[in-house]
């Protein structure tokens, strides 16, 4: 058995050479949404918010927010919606077509 301050110094390298678990996904800032909705690469998030609460009539806007994955922009928004009931969906953020919806645990 490796003493404990070998088994830590292993465990940083390890993250070191594979990355941290969600190195997939980056989040991007207001200015980089801005500058990439001013590009005309992404679509804007009020246009796409209204597209998903119009999939659940009465929901409410939880939190929305916008990443890289795999070099795709993704809006992931979270709904309340009128059952009580918290849905993630992943929206591409160019053409606004639904990647994802499930219910949030």
């Amino acid at each position: 058995m490796l003493p404990p301050v070998r088994l830590w110094t292993w465990g940083v390298a390890l993250l070191f050479a594979f990355g941290p678990p969600s190195a997939s996904a980056r989040d991007l800032d207001q200015d980089q949404a801005l500058r990439l909705r001013q590009e005309g690469v992404i679509q804007p998030l009020e246009q796409l918010v209204q597209n998903a609460l119009g999939r659940y009539p009465g929901a409410r806007l939880l939190e929305a927010e916008l990443e890289e994955e795999h070099g795709i922009y993704v809006y992931e928004v979270e709904l309340l919606t009128a059952s009580g009931v918290v849905r993630e969906l992943e929206l591409d953020a160019r053409d606004g077509r639904l990647l994802e919806d499930e219910e949030d645990d």
